[in-house]
């Protein structure tokens, strides 16, 4: 209902109270003077009157923002708002219509005709001054960010090189492998003998050592959970394992183990120092120990040729899954060192070219492909507008959008278009005939245009009107400036930059819609070069 209501706008005026009356102190002025415009708002004691502020109204640039003078008239109110403009080029120019806020809603000023003419010099009365030399411009180089950037590079990947010869070169720790439980505990008491732990102090260190040695072996060799049991539990396993597999082991043996364990319980937990000659007795005991158990379990002869066949293929699986490893260091390594050189590379165009470049050259642009792909050459609609574009311009669905009351005045519409209000580029070319004579107001057809945006999503729309000409002296209109359009669907927004064409001639309307993200060079390039190809036949042709 929204659309229709702002088609309508555009097809059809209304006549509103004038609440605004425009003048001007003089409609003739030299180069850089001031043109001093007086708005008059005529409002009852409860309208909220908001005068714009903008830096330039069309082609002329307000240079003061005088205060707001307030008169009172019987029961109304009369505000009093001055501008200063000016124009630095000479030639004639169209003040537009300014938009005031009464309530929220736009009524506008009067549009005024101001020319603008050169300062007459004369030469003859002025002194004359002898041609000088040209001045040798101070030269002034960068090369210093540049060699800071190329150091800045070296020194990072020097250091990385480094780090990673560093990790590669580093030596690993050699894993012993034992052939046998009873090869690995002798070895580590003659291991545990040479760190002299005892000697030095550390007695409890020295025992824990000793007694997790004796209980390892006994947790390979016999299978029971030696290190998880309490020393009275392990005893009381070792006779049920020696009385179920017959192993031969004294009730010596078994006592002298218990003695040992008992012992590095107290050194733990009840910080008992045993004397020396202690020590070296509870060493001996934990030896003979594990050599009495070892000669205690029954010897399992396997066929040597099954046995080797075994050992064989577990070598075979740990040389496999060695050589796996490696490769995969070596891949993550060469990853990671092209990672941090691409990375480095990066940081470095960024801080020598800028941002924009490597946005540009690298990661890639959308308008940019359109400013540089093959551009399009065509006529559109009726009466025809020829006009150069980055693409064809596909037919848009008129039903869809146009009221049904337009028909009773409207002999046809056609639409054409590429891109959307929230794509990094869009344009609209739109012509339209009336049935019957019909006067076009264009700031009737632009504030249409204004309400079909804020029914889209637009919001902060800011609004300047010119006139234009095209290369064949077609008057028209131009309107610019910026809105952020919301999508409420994907909940985002883009501030966007916008241009209108208009033209009536042959009974209709033209119409030619740019809109593209703001602050964007390439969208700023391609709609420079489609206003510069516009061509419109001429109603007297």
């Amino acid at each position: 209902m929204k659309l229709k209501l702002v088609f309508l706008l555009i097809f059809t005026s209304t006549l509103f109270a004038q609440k605004v009356t425009t003048s001007i102190d003089t409609t003739r002025n030299k180069i850089g003077a001031e043109f001093k415009i007086t708005l008059k708002a005529s409002v009852s004691n409860k309208d909220k009157v908001v005068f714009p502020k903008a830096k330039n109204f069309g082609a002329l640039e307000v240079i003061n923002s005088y205060k707001i003078d307030t008169v009172k008239t019987n029961d109304r109110w009369e505000l009093i708002k001055k501008y200063g403009v000016t124009q630095f080029d000479s030639g004639k120019f169209t003040i537009p219509r300014i938009a005031i806020l009464i309530n929220g809603k736009p009524t506008f000023s009067d549009s005024l005709k101001v020319e603008v003419f050169n300062v007459k010099v004369d030469t003859l009365k002025q002194k004359m001054y002898d041609v000088k030399d040209v001045a040798q411009a101070e030269t002034s180089s960068n090369w210093w960010k540049y060699l800071l950037g190329i150091l800045f590079l070296v020194g990072i990947a020097a250091l990385a090189y480094w780090l990673i010869r560093k990790y590669q070169n580093r030596p690993k720790e050699e894993k012993i492998l034992y052939t046998s439980a009873i090869e690995k505990a002798t070895s580590l008491l003659q291991q545990l003998e040479t760190k002299e732990l005892w000697q030095k102090g550390e007695v409890k260190s020295y025992y824990s050592e000793l007694t997790n040695i004796a209980r390892n072996y006994i947790e390979e060799e016999i299978e029971i959970p030696a290190m998880e049991s309490t020393t009275s539990e392990l005893i009381a396993g070792l006779r049920r394992v020696a009385n179920q597999k017959k192993l031969k082991l004294s009730a010596a043996t078994l006592e002298n183990l218990e003695k040992v364990l008992m012992q590095a319980d107290l050194v733990k937990f009840a910080k008992v120092k045993p004397l020396d000659f202690e020590i070296e007795e509870d060493k001996k005991r934990i030896s003979s120990s594990i050599v009495t158990i070892h000669k205690a379990i029954p010897t399992v002869v396997e066929k040597n040729d099954e046995l080797e066949a075994w050992n064989e293929q577990q070598r075979e699986l740990a040389r496999i899954q060695k050589l796996k490893k490696q490769k995969q260091a070596r891949i993550i390594t060469t990853i990671g060192i092209v990672i941090t050189v691409l990375l480095l590379s990066l940081l470095t165009l960024i801080y020598l070219k800028g941002w924009d470049y490597v946005k540009d050259n690298f990661i890639g642009q959308p308008t940019k492909e359109l400013a540089e792909g093959e551009w399009v050459f065509s006529e559109y609609g009726n009466p025809g507008i020829k006009i150069e574009t980055p693409q064809v311009l596909k037919r848009m669905d008129v039903s869809k959008i146009l009221p049904k009351d337009a028909y009773a005045v409207l002999k046809e519409m056609q639409m054409f278009g590429y891109g959307s209000m929230m794509d990094s580029f869009n344009i609209v070319v739109s012509t339209l005939k009336y049935k019957t004579e019909t006067e076009v107001n264009f700031d009737t057809v632009l504030e249409g245009n204004t309400k079909s945006w804020e029914a889209m999503g637009g919001q902060n729309i800011i609004f300047k009107q010119e006139d234009f000409n095209t290369v064949k002296g077609i008057t028209g209109v131009k309107a610019y400036g910026t809105m952020t359009m919301l999508d409420k669907t994907q909940n985002k927004s883009q501030k966007l930059y916008y241009e209108i064409l208009l033209f009536k001639q042959d009974g209709g309307l033209q119409e030619i819609v740019v809109c593209y993200k703001e602050g964007d060079e390439y969208g700023k390039k391609i709609l420079e070069r489609i206003i510069n190809s516009v061509e419109l036949k001429n109603d007297k042709e």
